[in-house]
């Protein structure tokens, strides 16, 4: 005869479980959030650390909401150059997300309908590029990019050109680099998705009369739109944020919030500006990540 386990120890432990998503979120998100925040609402100094704190505690809390000094904040408004960076940073991200789509859709397509004995090859071969340092890949593309380099070369070569297309330190070179590093985070979830589709569904469609063409666009399509919405935010989210590929990549003149992060943080030491920049760029980020959500919700 079993012994019968205590329900108190069953709801201790489902607690438990429950709980930790909420501490994940309390240890690695909201308590380095309160860190950042209480940065950016300090005032920048040429001490160490670099910012003087306008409040060491609980008790000074209250005294400071009452004299809430947002300075840094009003200056991203005020100096153009910060909110051109966001604007920018959106049109790149938007731009490498719709090309990544573009490429990776009939790409994962296209494993999906391989032979069984052929999809882990094909998987192997979208993840490859991941076996080799991110860095070192997106020296290659300089390498590739630069002018005489291999891309005009080979163009040079086959008659397409006449002149070298002077691609590096231009935003089409950073479009390159991006599309080219997340385009496995594009295909990945849309092979995962494609490959689940009911293969009866499509039959029934092609037995009903329906072209390949309509076939796609009215069954095939629609249900992997939850791979397509996956796919889209891996890429889109870390893309506006990027920063090594728009420093190697791109010239002066391309102008992304992580080069101002950047430079801001290690090569002014403002940190409180620096935290006021990350924190607007988490706000940012919580838009389309709603829209996701919603868009998610509305196809289950």
């Amino acid at each position: 005869m079993s012994t019968p386990v205590p329900r108190s120890s069953g709801t201790g432990r489902g607690l438990l479980v429950a709980a930790i998503p909420y501490l994940w979120l309390l240890a690695f998100f909201l308590v380095p959030f309160v860190i950042v925040l209480r940065i950016a609402l300090s005032d920048a100094a040429t001490d160490q650390p670099p910012y003087a704190p306008h409040f060491s505690g609980i008790s000074q809390l209250g005294e400071f909401l009452g004299q809430l000094d947002l300075e840094n904040f009003r200056l991203l408004g005020d100096d153009s150059l910060y909110w051109q960076s966001y604007l920018s940073s959106l049109r790149i991200a938007a731009l490498t997300m719709l090309i990544a789509l573009a490429i990776g859709y009939p790409l994962a397509y296209a494993m999906a309908l391989a032979p069984k004995r052929w999809q882990g090859i094909l998987l192997v071969l979208v993840i490859l590029p991941f076996w080799t340092s991110f860095l070192i890949r997106v020296y290659a593309w300089i390498g590739i990019l630069r002018p005489d380099g291999l891309l005009d070369m080979a163009l040079m070569g086959i008659g397409l050109t006449a002149e070298p297309l002077r691609l590096l330190n231009t935003d089409a070179a950073v479009l390159i680099g991006m599309v080219y590093s997340y385009l496995p985070f594009m295909v990945l979830p849309l092979f995962s998705t494609l490959q689940k589709l009911d293969g009866t569904l499509l039959e029934a469609a092609s037995d009903l009369g329906a072209t390949p063409l309509t076939t796609f666009l009215t069954v095939t399509l629609p249900l992997s739109i939850p791979g397509i919405l996956a796919g889209s935010a891996l890429v889109f989210i870390p893309a506006i944020g990027e920063f090594v590929i728009p420093d190697l990549l791109g010239g002066s003149d391309t102008l992304m919030v992580g080069k101002v992060l950047w430079n801001e943080f290690f090569s002014n030491r403002d940190w409180p500006l620096a935290s006021a920049v990350a924190i607007v760029l988490l706000v940012v980020l919580v838009l389309p990540l709603m829209l996701l959500q919603r868009a998610r919700g509305a196809t289950r």
